[in-house]
Parts: C-alpha cells; sequence; structure tokens
C-alpha cells in the first residue's frame, strides 16, 4: 500500500503576538499580518497589560489570551505550550517588524525544511535601530556565534518563524528579553536546518515606547550567555577558568621558585602557599569542566532524541 502526501496547503500556521502595553501599536500588527497571511490565525498574549491593548486587539479580531507571569519568556512559554500548529511565526506587538515578509520566511522554511527561520532587522532609520543597539546586538551575536557556530547575523531579533518540531522541543527556561538567545543556542546546540532572510525594521509609531532597557536588559542577556556557554560548554568554559588561576599561580610563583632555586629558600612562604592554591584551583576546574562535559553530552543527546520524535517540517512550496 502506497503512501499519499501530505497536501503542503493544509498545513496550519499560526500568528503569535507577545504583548505588553502596546495599545497604539497592536492595530496595525494584527491587520498587516492578517493581510500577509489571511489564513492563519492570530494570538495575541497579553502580560497584564495596563492599557487598552486587549479591547484593541480583540476589536481587530484577534484570538486574547493572557499570561500573567510577567516577562516575554513566560509568554513564549505560555504560547508554545498552549498552541498546536505546523508553523509558528513569532513577533513583537510594536509594529516595527515588516508583515510581508512572513510569506518569504514560511516559504523558506517549508520549500527547505527547516525548523527556524530568522527575521534579520536591515534598516537605514536611526530612530528605530539605534547605534548603541546595533553595536550591544552585533556583540552578544558574536560572542554566540563564535561559540556556538556561525549561522546567524541578528541573534536578538523578535521575528521568527519556528517549526512544530522546534517550538514543542525547546524547553522555553528564560523569562524576559534573553528567551530570543535561547531561540538562537537551541537551534545551534542541536544543529537544526535554520535559514535568515533581511526583513525591513522601523521605528515604532508616534505614542508606543519601548520597553527594552538597554544597559539592564544587556546585562540580563550577556549573564544568559555565559550561563549557557557553562550549561552547554562546561569544557570550555572551566578550562577558562582553570587557565586564568594557572597564569596568575605562574605569576605569583615564578619569583619565588627563581629564589628557591637560587639559594634554597622560600622567603615568602605566603606567597608560595597562594601560588599553589591557585594550581589547586586550576586542576580542580579543569576536571569540574571534564566530568559536566560528559553530563552535557547526556543532556544533548536527550534533548536531540526528544527533537527527533517530532515530525519534521513537511516539505513543500505555497
Amino acid at each position: 500500500m502506497t503512501g499519499i502526501a501530505p497536501d503542503p496547503d493544509l498545513q496550519k500556521i499560526v500568528v503569535l503576538i507577545p504583548c505588553y502595553n502596546e495599545e497604539v501599536a497592536i492595530r496595525q500588527v494584527v491587520r498587516d499580518f492578517r493581510a500577509a497571511l489571511p489564513e492563519a490565525p492570530i494570538y495575541v498574549y497579553d502580560n497584564n497589560s495596563s492599557d487598552k491593548t486587549v479591547e484593541v486587539a480583540r476589536a481587530e479580531g484577534a484570538i486574547v489570551r493572557t499570561e500573567r507571569i510577567q516577562g516575554k519568556g513566560h509568554v513564549v512559554r505560555r504560547m508554545f505550550a498552549d498552541i498546536d500548529a505546523d508553523f509558528y511565526v513569532l513577533v513583537d506587538g510594536d509594529a516595527t517588524y515588516e508583515a510581508t515578509a512572513a510569506p518569504a520566511m514560511l516559504e523558506l522554511a517549508r520549500t527547505e525544511g527547516l525548523d527556524m527561520v530568522n527575521g534579520a532587522r536591515v534598516t537605514d532609520r536611526e530612530a528605530a535601530y539605534r547605534r548603541g543597539h546595533v553595536l550591544g546586538n552585533r556583540v552578544l551575536t558574536g560572542m554566540v556565534t563564535t561559540v556556538f557556530g556561525r549561522r546567524l547575523s541578528d541573534m536578538l531579533s523578535g521575528y521568527r518563524v519556528f517549526s512544530r518540531r522546534f517550538v514543542k522541543s525547546f524547553p522555553a527556561l528564560s523569562a524576559g528579553f534573553e528567551t530570543e538567545t535561547e531561540f538562537t543556542v537551541h537551534a545551534l546546540e542541536l544543529s537544526m536546518p535554520i535559514g535568515e532572510v533581511p526583513t525591513r525594521y522601523i521605528e515604532r509609531p508616534p505614542g508606543s515606547t519601548s520597553k527594552l532597557r538597554t544597559y539592564s536588559d544587556g546585562l540580563i542577556i550577556l549573564r544568559t550567555i555565559i550561563n549557557l556557554v557553562k550549561q552547554e560548554r562546561p569544557l570550555l568554559f572551566f578550562s577558562v577558568i582553570s587557565t586564568i588561576f594557572l597564569l596568575l599561580a605562574l605569576i605569583l610563583g615564578a619569583p619565588v621558585l627563581a629564589t628557591y632555586w637560587e639559594t634554597g629558600l622560600v622567603p615568602r612562604l605566603p606567597t608560595a602557599l597562594l601560588s599553589t592554591g591557585l594550581v589547586v584551583l586550576s586542576a580542580l576546574s579543569l576536571t569540574c569542566g571534564l566530568i559536566l562535559d560528559s553530563i552535557t553530552l547526556a543532556r544533548l543527546e536527550a534533548k536531540r532524541i526528544a527533537y527527533l520524535a517530532l515530525p519534521a517540517p513537511q516539505i513543500g512550496g505555497f
């Protein structure tokens, strides 16, 4: 008996929009994505907005749900748990992303069977993408891609297309804006098939204010990157710490050793003890890295098996 290939046109596509106080922008976002993807249901997940975000979204025909725990990461976790679809379009509710790029992103995901397509932001408007944000994004993206693989140019984009296999295998452990970093590392760590599409990025509409806190959120993202390196690349992480301890031990202990070889005396006993302690800490750090690397390999195998247990994206164009 021969199987019948599923019709790609029957695949379910949903638009997911996390929102917090986006009364000014959400109407335009819902309208633009309904025009770009007329058959896709649009879900707006409100995160304790104090304005009329919920009323405006409902008036535009969006399906509105609420997540009470504050933070974008919590909203993403709830959305991914609640909604079942073949492809998910995730976009911020601030009207800064190009809705007309969604069909191209979905087509790339479907024609090549990709688990994630990233909307890489392109703009010539400084008000939309300030130089400090551009520099911070490049630095943070460079750090992640250096460790996990250079396959994306805009790690912090809030505009992505995911397959069901990605969404249902994504642990969603972050609480806030660092969830974009977690998306990227999850895809790179499991060597998922991914792609990127340049998308136009514009400033927020008048009256809309950003929830991004440049320095504090940047530090949170940096801390998340460091934690992810510790968790996913422990040998690298603890080898760096081990090397630092060893270098400090050599710098402090070299003069003591030189004096001992010349005179047979150890005149600076505290320094000698400190150097010895640093060597011990260096060895312990390297040992921790080796042990945790074996544990990480087992975790990676478990995550890979969970990922492979889900059906792959069906390949076929629109």
